[in-house]
């Protein structure tokens, strides 16, 4: 296992992070299965868990928080806040009400009195960046969080952020949490210079690809991935984004196989090459897909690999931009545009 420093926090964390999005009812992971799959990532050398309070509405912190008892000493722990938690409206966002109370209900559930990193989950168009910050910064002078950062922030908000906190002598992000995998590379574009300018550490999400990069999903056979059920209209292989996905995925295929690697090394060594990027989060359901990823912890792609991918996806292109989640929201709602 490799290991980087988080930013500029002094704080050395592997280069592959244990996620755990499919704790819970989104994987059908029981707690027993749970607890494996941290026991095994930690003895692989694993030492970043990372979280959120919305997924399964909160029993993912809860299978996390029981699996780590007795070695929190051990582990960078990471969750998220910001998502709807439930239908009242102010149970969601970025405002000093909501984080107060959601991250004392992340550090129950837990079971711990501090989270290493506590991020906001998507940028909230309705909330300061002032009044979150000033709301972390106190957070974390209160010992309930060390650091906090950002994720899936466009770039001009990652920038508006560090320039709030200098502007009102806050403490700053340190971290940005964007999606990032062969298929997605838009943040090449402008959010991982942006990271690379502010010295932010890089935690990328989905670097399978949702599990177009695993291997599975291949020309002229079923689309078995678990994810294929709650989300099929991303891996409807009619549909002319997902088409270039599938052609993408043959030619990286032909890639590793002529390097000798499986696909999801050649996926998870690539995002982990990108000189922006302090770790790549894995989000095993299974101890064989755990075994699978774990393989590509020490990989290193030679340039002549990474030459050939560009190759199949130009740098800086997003496969399936649809699928981002960064768009201003004027772009998605007429109602906050000329209306």
């Amino acid at each position: 296992m490799q290991y980087r420093t988080l930013g500029r926090t002094g704080v050395q964390v592997s280069s592959l992070a244990l996620g755990a999005m499919n704790f819970g009812r989104i994987g059908r992971t029981t707690q027993d299965e749970a607890t494996a799959l941290v026991d095994a990532a930690l003895e692989a050398g694993i030492n970043l868990i990372d979280t959120a309070d919305m997924y399964s509405d909160g029993e993912s912190e809860e299978m996390v928080g029981k699996a780590i008892a007795g070695r929190r000493d051990d582990i960078v722990l990471a969750t998220k806040a910001g998502m709807p938690m439930g239908d009242e409206r102010n149970r969601r966002g970025s405002s000093r009400r909501w984080l107060v109370t959601e991250l004392d209900d992340s550090l129950r559930r837990l079971g711990v009195d501090h989270v290493d990193l506590y991020q906001i989950h998507r940028w909230d168009p309705s909330t300061s960046d002032e009044e979150t910050l000033s709301a972390l910064t106190d957070l974390q002078r209160a010992g309930k969080i060390r650091h906090f950062g950002s994720s899936t922030f466009p770039a001009y908000r990652i920038v508006q952020a560090q320039w709030a906190a200098r502007e009102h002598h806050l403490s700053r992000y340190v971290t940005e949490q964007p999606g990032y995998s062969i298929l997605q590379r838009g943040i090449e574009t402008h959010v991982l210079p942006v990271t690379e300018e502010y010295g932010l550490g890089v935690l990328v999400w989905s670097p399978l690809a949702s599990g177009w990069l695993t291997g599975a999903i291949r020309e002229g056979r079923p689309v078995t991935t678990s994810r294929s059920t709650f989300m099929p209209q991303r891996f409807d292989t009619a549909a002319p984004a997902n088409r270039a996905r599938l052609d993408a995925v043959e030619q990286l295929a032909a890639v590793a196989d002529e390097a000798g690697l499986t696909m999801i090394q050649l996926a998870l060594g690539f995002v982990t090459a990108h000189p922006a990027v302090t770790s790549a989060l894995i989000g095993p359901r299974t101890p064989d897909h755990l075994r699978a990823q774990l393989a590509a912890a020490d990989t290193v792609l030679p340039a002549d690999v990474l030459d050939a991918i560009d190759a199949v996806v130009a740098p800086g292109t997003d496969l399936a931009a649809h699928e981002k989640f960064d768009t201003p929201p004027a772009l998605l709602d007429p109602s906050l545009r000329r209306r």
